[in-house]
């Protein structure tokens, strides 16, 4: 018995009418039309850089167009854009999206930033590079098909993870990539699950802490190229920081990072002109100084303390208003006796005599408000930037730091991405104990576009923890002018951040923390 076999034929008839449509003898030659005007605007080769003819109003810089050139010619669109902070990379990956764009490679654009730079990234893509991306915020709809921004923390909510799985970006680009070091974290998990033909990573400070956190990094674009961890650790690492087999280690490296330096690019470099002023404290100021030693005898909270009183009287007290009965005893009366602070006045002295914008840093909210105070009581326009400022607010400080504000006073976390080349003159009013933050902050400055020399003025009490600091570490190893260099220099860094780190949470006295500095500083010489 045969079985029968039926045959549907409805989508004959289907494909019949159709093609029997009036309106179907035009479809054919305008597919034609379209065929040939795609082919006319697709260059017939890869070689060169279409975008900065379609931006005349920018004026990129050699190592900018260079580094798209290599991306896109010899890294496949896929890089780890790590030049020091100031030169550009946000201009390099704009360069290179634009290009991606303008050969029809690239429509679908995922650019993941900081919540405080998500704003920013879309201006600079817009004046910049002609391409306007929509800012996803309530409700996102992550398989536009455009360019779109967003904060990793709001894409990476769970609920989003279906509409994430189900979409493939044609690109995406990931700012403060440093973030992304650690491979546990749920940041790391949910780029590591994108779906997305192009990759790029920007970063100043690839490695922080650990040389498994490149590892990681890298792995994120091009898994293998170090083998798994265990080879990788195997064949690469010593120790902790250091790197061995570096001829085979950065012949890879290159093969997915880029690093420009300022003092390789430069033909006529900038120049920063530091000043590092100690100052005397006053009889008061020295009286409550000295007398932490009385108040708190344990090493690491003491040192704490210290560093807070080094830079105004408001910052310690933040910390010692929290004791039990401290504002009766003999360092709360002497606290009230300080009716000036010294480092403020100098700080005034210089912004009188400057006569144009000043960026003052502080690593404590209450000298900030301090500060603040200070120089609008002196009739110097004076606003302050926090990390907790909603962007509205982040934005309008900013403007009002360009027009009539003289001077800004700002917070490490909240000055992530500040882009301030309008400013030359930097005043740090106390100094970090990471040379990377001190870095990052000259580089709010120090950067592309800035056209004059930067002015760096550091502040320091003599005879204080922090001008003992300043003397065994700062001055010894010229870290002011010493810019964060290459792979092994970033994580030599490092490994003086950590040590610097273990002399404070070890010391049990004063004198034997400055005896690790010193030994520290000897090292580093």
């Amino acid at each position: 018995m045969k079985p029968a076999i039926l045959y549907d034929d409805t989508w004959e008839k289907e494909l019949d009418q159709y093609v029997q449509r009036a309106s179907t003898p035009g479809c054919f030659p305008l597919f034609l039309l379209t065929a040939q005007t795609k082919k006319r605007i697709l260059p017939a080769h890869f070689d060169g850089l279409l975008s900065p003819g379609f931006l005349p109003h920018m004026a990129f810089l050699p190592h900018q167009v260079k580094t798209a050139q290599k991306v896109m010619e010899e890294m496949n669109g896929t890089a780890i854009l790590a030049d020091e902070v100031g030169l550009g990379k946000t201009i390099e990956a704009g360069l290179i999206l634009k290009e991606y764009m303008l050969r029809g490679l690239v429509s679908r654009v995922l650019v993941l930033a900081p919540a405080s730079l998500v704003n920013q990234w879309a201006k600079e893509l817009r004046e910049k590079f002609q391409i306007y991306a929509f800012v996803q915020r309530k409700k996102p709809d992550w398989s536009w098909n455009g360019v779109q921004i967003a904060s990793i923390d709001s894409a990476k909510q769970p609920k989003f993870a279906d509409q994430f799985s189900d979409t493939l970006f044609d690109m995406v680009i990931i700012d403060e990539a440093h973030r992304l070091k650690n491979p546990r974290t749920k940041n790391y998990q949910f780029v590591s699950k994108l779906n997305k033909t192009y990759c790029l990573l920007l970063t100043a400070t690839p490695v922080q802490n650990d040389a498994d956190e490149l590892f990681h990094l890298v792995s994120l674009l091009k898994p293998g190229l170090f083998g798994n961890s265990s080879a990788f650790q195997e064949k690469f690492k010593q120790g902790r920081h250091a790197v061995q087999n570096e001829e085979a280690f950065h012949s890879l490296l290159q093969k997915v990072m880029i690093r420009n330096m300022r003092a390789d690019i430069e033909q006529q470099p900038i120049k920063r002109i530091v000043k590092t002023i100690r100052i005397n404290q006053t009889d008061e100021e020295k009286a409550f100084y000295q007398s932490l030693s009385e108040c708190l005898p344990n090493s690491i909270t003491l040192l704490t303390l210290q560093r807070e009183a080094c830079s105004s009287k408001y910052a310690a007290l933040s910390t010692l208003k929290k004791q039990e009965g401290f504002f009766e005893t003999e360092t709360a009366l002497l606290s009230q006796a300080i009716q000036s602070n010294s480092k403020a006045e100098k700080a005034l002295q210089i912004v009188h005599e400057a006569k144009e914008k000043v960026l003052i840093f502080t690593q404590y909210r209450a000298t900030q408000q301090y500060l603040e105070l200070y120089f609008r009581s002196h009739d110097i326009p004076a606003v302050s930037f926090q990390g907790n400022f909603k962007k509205g607010k982040k934005d309008w400080m900013i403007e009002l730091f360009k027009g009539p504000a003289q001077v800004l006073i700002a917070t490490e976390a909240g000055s992530e991405g500040l882009n301030l080349q309008f400013c030359r003159h930097v005043i740090n009013f106390d100094l970090p104990w990471n040379p990377m933050k001190l870095e990052q902050r000259i580089g709010r400055v120090h950067r592309y576009g800035q056209e004059h020399d930067v002015y760096i003025y550091h502040l320091a009490f003599n005879q204080t923890v922090e001008d003992r600091m300043l003397s065994l570490l700062y001055d010894k190893i010229s870290l002011f002018q010493a810019a964060i260099g290459k792979i092994d220099t970033i994580l030599e860094n490092n490994w003086v951040e950590e040590h610097l780190r273990d002399a404070i949470q070890s010391s049990r006295s004063i004198r034997e923390w400055e005896i690790k500095m010193e030994n520290l500083s000897a090292v580093l010489e």
